[in-house]
């Protein structure tokens, strides 16, 4: 075979190689740069947290020797809170004291500030509201007596998507257990709710 025989024979299995390369598709290291479905999606948003969100939350608060279990609910399902609805919140309290001997425990005040917010962005906050013992030294709450309240949530502005409550208790405890004498302890709280469009 000649020289120039075998220049285009090699010539023509070059052409062919090239050309069933060519219908394979891109190269892997080109791969990498190819848009795909995930990057050009619709961005999935943020879900908003809602301590609410299954009817009822129990928080086990710590404020020095008094230690409180708090139940919170409320009797407006979650669909309903709504911007401009009144949203209630309930609550029920009993305390325990360590160690016990024998001195009592009482709720001075309890407060609710409702603060809503769009997003990330804080709006202004509600009127806080106060329940202040009607009686002295305040309400027995060590256990087995309770104390239960409901706090309400106003309107708040339409492009809010979530309100925090902060709760706040205020405790007597008597030094002894015939004491007149008493310790003050304040223990706070925050729960999140959701609001619905």
């Amino acid at each position: 075979m000649s020289r120039i025989r075998r220049f285009a024979g090699i010539a023509a299995l070059s052409a062919l190689a090239a050309s069933v390369l060519a219908g394979c598709g891109p190269a892997p290291w080109q791969m990498d740069a190819a848009p795909t479905s995930s990057s050009t999606g619709t961005a999935v948003p943020t879900p908003v947290p809602n301590d609410l969100s299954g009817g009822a939350t129990q928080r086990e608060l710590v404020a020095g020797a008094v230690s409180a279990a708090v139940d919170y609910w409320s009797t407006l399902s979650m669909d309903r809170w709504t911007a401009e609805a009144i949203k209630p919140v309930s609550l029920s309290m009993l305390t325990t004291v360590q160690p016990d001997d024998g001195q009592k425990v009482y709720l001075q005040r309890a407060s609710m500030t409702a603060v809503p917010s769009a997003g990330s962005q804080t709006l202004a906050a509600l009127e806080p509201q106060t329940d202040a013992a009607t009686v002295s030294p305040g309400y027995l709450v060590l256990s087995p007596y309770s104390y239960s309240q409901t706090f309400n949530v106003g309107p708040v502005p339409d492009d809010a998507t979530l309100v925090t409550l902060h709760f706040t208790y205020d405790f007597l405890v008597q030094t002894t257990p015939t004491s007149s004498e008493y310790a003050k302890q304040t223990a706070t709280d925050t729960l999140t709710v959701a609001l619905t469009g």
